[in-house]
């Protein structure tokens, strides 16, 4: 009787599972998976304008490029934790700078995935990247990327004019999107954007004809002398310095430029980015060969500044751009900032926002940049 009765009973339970179209899941399953699938990824806009869904748990991090997006994913996450891939330009950068000393990982990262700018996919799929960032604007990587089915999120370079300050903070407040930490996203550009104001309430008055005459030396190598027109980072450093950008009436970016130009304009300030060799003693020293600097006003008034170089070089938008910016007021108008602790400043930044204490070797170092800083550029 016993097996009669539950042989009657399974009867009942599958003629009652027969009963239930398979393919008309209940309305509590359909929620459930919605809900799962939700919480195992995130959807952001990034700087193409586009929308990358990306999985919440983000572990391995490739960066192609921007080459200073590193140090202010360092700034944001703290180390270097993640990334385990990164152009090769990026990681020489970061061996003659502070970032390692945040970013160790990043001697380890893989390089061997991308040259120039072009993507080696096999190569790339076998670092096993849950995101990667690339360079927006880049249709060859983006297509690529999509392709390969690769979540890959673009960060730019050109945001707000070239304001590189901004462009920091737009990347920080992407990467806390990404990571799902705003709130120290919002500490980081709170401290960018309060320093940017400060400086505007300061030379908003200063005449245009008190304003001094400057050049940025953007890139100077061998036979390759170029500066910033009015559509690359020069022109907003100079904007905020309360300065006139001598190449300013040059609507482009990198400006290809020659000595004759350079006499032509006989700049007050000569500013030289990390991009090249050259030291300022070369200049005050008319030493840098095929060229002669010596009737250049700002070399006769010993007013050449190299660029100083923290996580990153001082010049394109990095994790230290607030401090650039402090730099430089003070290069260009030292009794109007003269009350600003410049070495104080950048202790106490890179004591609340990488957990660094800077000793005093640490400082002149920065100050002073290496010429082969200028390497692999």
């Amino acid at each position: 009787m016993k097996k009669f009765l539950l042989g009657l009973l399974f009867s009942s339970m599958v003629a009652l599972t027969a009963c239930t179209p398979a393919s008309e899941p209940t309305q509590e399953a359909t929620d459930v998976a919605e809900e799962t699938t939700e919480s195992e990824t995130r959807t952001v806009t990034d700087q193409n304008g586009d929308e990358i869904v990306l999985p919440n748990e983000i572990n391995r991090v490739v960066i192609t490029s921007p080459w200073p997006l590193p140090s202010v994913y360092g700034l944001y996450m703290g180390s270097g934790e993640r990334i385990v891939g990164i152009h090769p330009a990026a990681q020489g950068a970061a061996e003659n700078s502070l970032l390692m000393r945040i970013a160790p990982e990043i001697a380890e990262a893989e390089t061997g995935f991308i040259n120039g700018t072009e993507i080696n996919i096999e190569e790339l799929m076998k670092l096993e990247p849950d995101v990667v960032f690339y360079p927006a604007g880049n249709d060859e990587q983006k297509a690529a990327l999509a392709n390969a089915g690769i979540p890959a999120v673009a960060f730019s370079t050109s945001i707000a004019q070239f304001n590189t300050v901004e462009t920091v903070n737009r990347w920080v407040e992407l990467l806390g999107e990404i990571f799902g930490d705003e709130v120290k996203a919002d500490e980081i550009t709170a401290y960018g954007r309060d320093i940017e104001n400060m400086i505007l309430e300061r030379i908003k008055d200063i005449p245009e004809e008190e304003k001094p005459r400057a050049l940025i030396m953007y890139h100077y190598k061998d036979d390759n002398m170029q500066t910033s027109g009015a559509k690359h980072f020069g022109q907003y450093w100079l904007d905020m310095a309360g300065a006139i950008n001598v190449a300013g009436d040059q609507d482009a970016g990198g400006v290809p430029i020659s000595m004759e130009q350079i006499n032509e304009w006989n700049p007050d300030i000569l500013f030289v980015t990390n991009f090249s060799p050259y030291l300022v003693e070369d200049f005050y020293k008319n030493a840098i060969e095929g060229d002669d600097w010596s009737s250049i006003k700002a070399v006769q008034d010993e007013k050449v500044f190299k660029y100083p170089l923290g996580m990153y070089r001082w010049y394109p938008p990095s994790s230290d751009s607030p401090l650039t910016l402090l730099w430089l007021v003070k290069q260009v108008h030292p009794d109007l900032f003269k009350d600003i602790d410049l070495e104080q400043e950048i202790r106490d930044y890179y004591t609340r926002f990488y957990n660094l204490e800077l000793t005093d070797e640490d400082i002149v170092t920065m100050m002073n940049p290496p010429r082969e800083a200028a390497d692999g550029v």
